[in-house]
Order: C-alpha cells, then sequence, then structure tokens
C-alpha cells in the first residue's frame, strides 16, 4: 500500500502540484487581510479629555487669592518689647489729652458768660370745657357727670344726640346729685378722672 501511495504522488505532474500550492497560499493571505480590517475598525484610543474649568465664585476667588498672598511677617519681639512699645503709646496719648483738654479750657475762659435765656412760658392750648348734670356724688371728691350733645348731621342734616359720662375732680364736694355744672380738661388725676370741676351752674331743685 504504502509503495502504491508513494508511486501516486510521484506521478503529480509538475502543474498540479502548482495548483495545489496557489490555494494554501491564499488561505494564508485570509487571516493577514482580517487581521488588517479588524486593526483598521478598531477605534483608536480616545485623546485625554481637556479638565473641565472650575467655576468659582467672586467671594471663593478673592478667598484663595488672599490665601495665596504672603505679607511680610513682622520681626518677633520678645515681651519686654511689646510692654515698653504698649507704655509709648499710651505716653503718647495721654500728652495729646492733655493738649486738648487744655485748649479747650482756654477757650471757654475766653469766651463772655451771660446768663440764660428766659424760658418763654409755654401755652396751654384751648381746654375743652363741657356742660353737663350731675349723676353721683357719693364718691369721695368725685362726681359722675353726663354730657348731653345735640348735633346736625353734616350730610343727612339730621339731629344726632349723644350722651357720655365723665368722672370729673370736685376738691371741695360742692356738686351734688341733679346739679348742672361746667367741668374743664386737665391732667390724669387718677385712673379715670381726667375733667375738674370749675363751678356750679344751677343747683337742683
Amino acid at each position: 500500500m504504502a509503495e502504491n501511495e508513494e508511486n501516486v504522488n510521484e506521478e503529480q505532474t509538475p502543474e498540479e502540484a502548482a495548483q495545489e500550492a496557489v490555494p494554501e497560499a491564499a488561505a494564508s493571505e485570509e487571516p493577514a487581510a482580517e487581521e488588517l480590517a479588524a486593526e483598521e475598525a478598531a477605534p483608536e484610543p480616545d485623546a485625554p479629555a481637556e479638565e473641565p474649568v472650575e467655576q468659582l465664585s467672586p467671594k471663593e476667588r478673592r478667598r484663595r487669592a488672599r490665601s495665596t498672598h504672603t505679607a511680610e511677617s513682622r520681626p518677633a519681639r520678645s515681651i519686654e518689647e511689646r510692654a515698653q512699645a504698649r507704655a509709648d503709646e499710651r505716653k503718647r496719648k495721654a500728652a495729646h489729652r492733655r493738649a486738648y483738654r487744655q485748649k479747650q479750657r482756654e477757650r471757654r475762659s475766653g469766651e463772655p458768660r451771660g446768663e440764660a435765656p428766659a424760658v418763654e412760658p409755654t401755652a396751654k392750648g384751648n381746654l375743652k370745657v363741657r356742660q353737663g348734670i350731675v349723676l353721683s356724688d357719693k364718691a369721695g371728691k368725685t362726681i359722675t357727670v353726663r354730657i348731653d350733645s345735640a348735633r346736625q348731621h353734616r350730610m343727612y342734616k339730621k339731629i344726632v344726640r349723644t350722651s357720655s359720662t365723665l368722672h370729673v375732680h370736685d376738691e371741695n364736694n360742692e356738686a351734688h346729685a341733679g346739679d348742672t355744672v361746667r367741668v374743664v380738661e386737665s391732667r390724669p388725676i387718677s385712673r379715670t378722672k381726667r375733667w375738674r370741676l370749675v363751678e356750679v351752674l344751677e343747683r337742683a331743685r
């Protein structure tokens, strides 16, 4: 059998051997072409993205600017030097105060002292005066007076009658129930009394 196979191989012509070699070469070229296509299709690695610019508020920008600024530091001083500097500053301010006070005293002594201007009495204004009938005189130095009023309405021209009750101060207990009296507005004498008795116009019958 082996001898027969060897004979068959020997019987192949050079043309047949060349035809068999062509498909083998084509098969070896196909994987190379596929590799090139895959390399072309593969996406190139992305370029490094630029870092986003940080948006800072004006306050933050000022704070960073202050932190980057380096001020010159003062030379270190000992405790005795600082105490001496404070003492010198106090002496300077004390001298300034003395000079200022001396100047003020000289200016005041040079001005003629005149009498204080007379204070004009303030006007009392128009005090309210009412006339009414005494309802009660039982409380000490206090009477209850009813004030009746009748006015014409501004728009409807109708007579509008109103009545109010006042607590009036009667220092001498002159008025009695039923009397017609005249009262005047005064300073607050108590929590409820804002009026004072002026005179008794008519005694009760």
